[in-house]
């Protein structure tokens, strides 16, 4: 790795000169990093900069959200920390460290470093390292010794994860572990993802919604008949409402009377007076005021529980993403723009956990009730799974192969089930 190293930011400081390629021994995150630290002119030799002073520092820890979960990351990480020798950090999204706290002798060592609450390490400022490079990725990463883009840093090894918001997804920080090579191992990076992950139950249940806007909120995932929460009533809607809603809430801007009826119904043969008759039921039901025509459009921004996740996903925030998805949207419904949507949010959702390959929450959605059949994910966990346990996946991947093979599927099996 060291030579790689130094043969791989040729191309500094000259305009028009391409950096070498890594050679062979460098993983593509790293190398990859290591190209992203060279056109920010990260100097290999630097030191990160400190950017708050103690004064400053107090006031960004105590207006910062993750200040209401650190002591749960202490309680999870702080022995941990201090019995092995490691450091805990914790860093808002801008790569700042807010709290460098661990072993008295490691964090005198890591002064010399800069490694110091106030101090940047976003992967700009102070080239690759796992708080820096989680945070420019989105996603939990390890980088180990020589890895690193600074030659200080490569007597340490660290592992990091982001911390999003769980409701928003908005990207807060990230939580690290950093020591020496007791940490390069394949258990840190699961721990401390596993951390970030509880940081972000933990603001779930800290602050349950969203604040208040007022605004009605609308369930449909995993529901056959939506639930919407609307000026302090909560109502059980019909299917074909629950239809109707959805497909209003995913077009804000409205929709004409033929475009809805072809979304709605399978049925060609269903005329403009269905429709209207089923509006102007839900309109009773929901107010004149909520509901409008020419187009058909809500006249109030619904908070839906499907579009959080989408939007979840959209910004990288997978684990919360995941968290919020509590099944298919509307699974009992034939109604060709439901169908659409479930799909769409349903297939994203599987790509995003196929790419992120982390077994965790690959285990999420293969052991749910709606990811029992999933092919692809199910031959994503069985590689993903450390060998020592990847038994149970691979009995699983192969039984469900077998199944396949033999021509029957999950959704006759569940049929034959219910008949018995």
């Amino acid at each position: 790795m060291r030579p790689a190293h130094e043969a791989f930011p040729v191309g500094r400081g000259r305009a028009g000169t391409a950096a070498r390629p890594a050679s062979a021994p460098v993983r593509p995150l790293v190398a990859e990093s290591w190209r992203r630290s060279e056109r920010a002119r990260v100097s290999p030799d630097g030191a990160a900069r400190v950017e708050l002073d103690e004064e400053e520092l107090a006031g960004h820890r105590e207006g910062h959200p993750l200040a209401a979960v650190m002591p749960l990351i202490r309680e999870l990480v702080g022995a941990y920390a201090r019995d092995g020798e490691h450091l805990l950090a914790v860093c808002d999204a801008a790569g700042r460290m807010l709290w460098v706290e661990g072993h008295p002798g490691t964090l005198r060592k890591a002064r010399g470093m800069n490694f110091v609450a106030g101090a940047r390490w976003s992967e700009t400022a102070a080239g690759t390292n796992a708080p820096g490079t989680a945070l420019a990725v989105g996603r939990p990463v390890q980088v180990c010794a020589a890895e690193h883009f600074r030659r200080p840093v490569r007597e340490w090894t660290c592992a990091a994860a982001p911390v999003h918001d769980p409701h928003s997804g908005r990207l807060l920080g990230a939580v690290d572990i950093t020591g020496g090579d007791g940490l390069a191992h394949p258990h840190s990076l699961a721990f401390v993802q596993a951390v970030a992950r509880a940081a972000e139950s933990q603001l779930a249940v800290i602050s349950p919604t969203p604040p208040a806007t007022g605004r009605p909120r609308l369930t449909a995932l995993g529901r056959d008949e939506a639930l919407l929460h609307l000026a302090g009533r909560r109502l059980r809607l019909s299917r074909r409402h629950s239809e109707i809603l959805v497909v209003l809430a995913h077009r804000p801007e409205g929709i004409g009377g033929d475009e809805l009826l072809t979304l709605l119904y399978e049925d060609e043969s269903v005329t403009p007076v269905t429709l209207r008759a089923e509006l102007s039921r839900l309109r009773g039901i929901l107010g004149a005021e909520l509901l409008a025509s020419r187009p058909y459009r809500l006249t109030e921004d619904v908070d839906a529980d499907f579009a959080t996740v989408d939007r979840r996903l959209a910004s990288g925030a997978l684990a919360t993403a995941l968290a919020g998805y509590a099944g298919p949207l509307l699974p009992g419904s034939r109604a060709p723009g439901v169908v659409r949507l479930r799909e769409r949010l349903a297939g994203r959702l599987r790509a995003a956990l196929v790419d992120r390959g982390d077994p965790g929450l690959l285990a999420d959605w293969a052991y749910s009730a709606w990811g029992e059949d999933d092919l692809p994910v199910w031959r994503a966990l069985a590689s993903a799974v450390p060998t020592d346990r990847a038994a149970v996946a691979r009995a699983g991947l192969a039984a469900l192969d077998a199944e396949l093979a033999s021509g029957a599927t999950g959704l006759q099996r569940r049929a034959a089930h219910t008949r018995r």
